[in-house]
């Protein structure tokens, strides 16, 4: 289950989706975001979707590891079906069982719902498996570069995010590590009940807790060694260009959020 969480990492490649300027793919996965909370239909979802699919088909990226990513996240996609499914109360009843009721247009939204996350995730993952987080930090610097005006750290935030980004697979493969040394001193994490679970997996926070701080610690020693001051008067390696492929992105996924709100206006 661990090997398959893999957000935050990069996928190096030569697609157009890859060499797109990192603003326009921010700013294309923020429209995108858009588009999937305004949809509420069928259709919509099914414009959304061959967007979405277009988009994987350029980049190139496996949709077999797109799909991967889904698997630690199947919890939280059925806990949200179950809410939409029993809690929604519109629509003809189907089936009514002491406090519990299921209506057509219940099965309706839990679809939805479901297909909203799994395609919301799938899309956030394509970023960050076609942008490395250096230049993930570029974008996201630029893209708030106003904010300094208002004395706001835009550089360190942006340095933070970054970070965090590019050690989530780090400290699953740390944690992956220490519960392969727990079972092979005996540890058991798959039987019992969900509290024995739990409380069996006590023994591999601390050390995980303890690794983790002390990589931050080493990571700070090193820019420190190397005169790291923050984003005042540093200079870029490899500037960011915005180029004509990233015009006709951005026009297609405008076209696209366009195309779902009129959809939504007329009733589709």
């Amino acid at each position: 289950m661990l090997k398959d969480i893999t957000i935050g990492q990069y996928f190096p490649g030569d697609s157009p989706v890859h060499k797109m300027d990192p603003r326009s793919k921010i700013l294309a996965v923020v429209i995108y975001i858009v588009a999937l909370f305004v949809c509420k239909s069928f259709v919509g979802y099914l414009l959304i979707l061959l967007y979405l699919a277009a988009a994987v088909k350029i980049s190139t990226i496996s949709p077999r590891s797109l799909l991967k990513g889904l698997k630690p996240l199947v919890f939280i996609l059925a806990f949200t079906a179950i809410l939409n499914l029993f809690y929604t109360f519109e629509g003809n009843v189907l089936v009514h069982f002491w406090r519990l009721t299921i209506t057509d247009a219940g099965i309706v939204r839990a679809i939805l719902m479901v297909v909203r996350v799994m395609m919301l995730v799938v899309g956030t993952f394509l970023l960050t498996y076609t942008t490395s987080p250096i230049t993930l930090t570029d974008g996201l610097e630029r893209l708030l570069g106003g904010l300094k005006k208002i004395h706001v750290p835009v550089h360190e935030l942006a340095m933070m995010m970054s970070i965090a980004l590019r050690f989530i697979p780090t400290l699953i493969e740390e944690t992956d590590k220490i519960m392969s040394a727990q079972k092979a001193r005996g540890a058991d994490f798959e039987t019992g009940n969900i509290f024995q679970k739990a409380k069996a997996l006590l023994p591999i926070m601390v050390p995980l807790f303890v690794s983790a701080f002390r990589r931050a610690d080493e990571l700070a020693t090193a820019m420190e060694c190397r005169c790291y001051t923050g984003g005042v008067g540093r200079t870029k390696l490899s500037p960011l260009k915005w180029a004509k492929r990233d015009t006709i992105g951005m026009a297609v996924t405008v076209l696209m959020l366009a195309a779902v709100i009129v959809l939504k206006v007329f009733g589709f």
